[in-house]
C-alpha cells in the first residue's frame, strides 16, 4: 500500500515539476521523440509529440461537430422562425370569423409539414357554437387542457384529444397544446386545444423543447379569443 500511494505521490510531484518548469523539455527536447507511448488508434507505439498531435486532432473533431451542431440547430430554428412568422400573417389576413379555424389548422399542417392536427374550441360566442370545432369535447377533456401549463409532447397514449385527429391510430406521437384566454399559466381560462399528431414516434418527443409550440400556443390563442364572448362591461361601453 505504501508503495502505490509513494508512486502517486511521485507522479503527482513530477507532474507539478514539469508545469512548473517548461523550459525542462526545451533543455532535454531528446525526450519528445525518445517518449514511446501506445497510440489511441492502435497499440502501435508513438513518440509523445505524435501523441499529443493526435490528441489535439481529436479535440479539434469534437469542436467542429458541436460547432456543426450549433449551426444545424441555429439554421432549423431560423427556418421555424420564418414559418410562424408566415403562419401568423395567413391568421391576420382572415377577416371573416367563421374561416378563423380552418385556416389556423390548414396553414398549421402546411406550413410545418404537421400529418394531422385538429382543434376544438368550448366557451365559444353563440354565433361559433354548434360547428365541427366545438363538438364533441368532454368535461374531462376540458379538465385536462385546464390542468396543462405548457405544451405535452411524447407518444400517444389515447388521450381524448387525440381521438379528434382525422386518423388517431395512425399516431406515434403527439403534441398537446392548451388555448388560454389570458396568461398561459392560469388554468381557469383555457378554451380551447390544438392537437398535433404524427406517425413519427419522435417527432413530438417528451424531451423536445416546447419553446416554439408555446409561441405557437400563444399565437393560436391570440387569434382564435376573438371568437370568445364579448366580456359585459365592453359590450354594454
Amino acid at each position: 500500500m505504501n508503495s502505490i500511494t509513494d508512486n502517486a505521490m511521485t507522479e503527482e510531484a513530477i507532474a507539478d515539476y514539469l508545469q512548473q518548469t517548461p523550459e525542462f523539455f526545451e533543455r532535454h527536447a531528446e525526450m519528445l521523440t525518445g517518449v514511446q507511448l501506445l497510440s489511441g488508434h492502435g497499440p502501435r507505439a508513438v513518440s509523445l509529440q505524435e501523441r499529443q498531435a493526435e490528441m489535439l486532432r481529436e479535440k479539434i473533431k469534437v469542436l467542429e461537430h458541436r460547432i456543426m451542431d450549433m449551426m444545424r440547430h441555429g439554421s432549423e430554428n431560423a427556418s421555424i422562425a420564418q414559418k410562424i412568422h408566415q403562419w401568423t400573417h395567413a391568421l391576420v389576413k382572415v377577416q371573416d370569423l367563421r374561416e378563423l379555424p380552418h385556416v389556423l389548422t390548414a396553414s398549421l399542417q402546411h406550413m410545418f409539414d404537421i400529418p394531422q392536427v385538429a382543434l376544438r374550441l368550448w366557451n365559444v360566442a353563440g354565433a361559433h357554437s354548434g360547428t365541427v370545432y366545438t363538438m364533441g369535447v368532454s368535461e374531462d377533456a376540458r379538465a385536462f387542457a385546464a390542468s396543462l401549463t405548457m405544451p405535452f409532447c411524447g407518444p400517444n397514449m389515447g388521450f381524448e384529444p387525440v381521438h379528434w385527429l382525422p386518423q388517431p391510430d395512425a399516431v406515434q406521437s403527439v403534441a398537446l397544446l392548451t388555448l388560454h384566454d389570458g396568461a398561459m399559466d392560469s388554468t381557469s381560462n383555457a378554451f380551447g386545444m390544438l392537437v398535433l399528431g404524427s406517425p413519427d414516434p419522435l417527432r413530438f418527443d417528451a424531451t423536445m423543447g416546447t419553446e416554439f409550440l408555446a409561441r405557437i400556443s400563444e399565437l393560436a390563442s391570440a387569434s382564435l379569443s376573438r371568437m370568445r364572448p364579448v366580456p359585459l362591461t365592453l359590450a354594454r361601453g
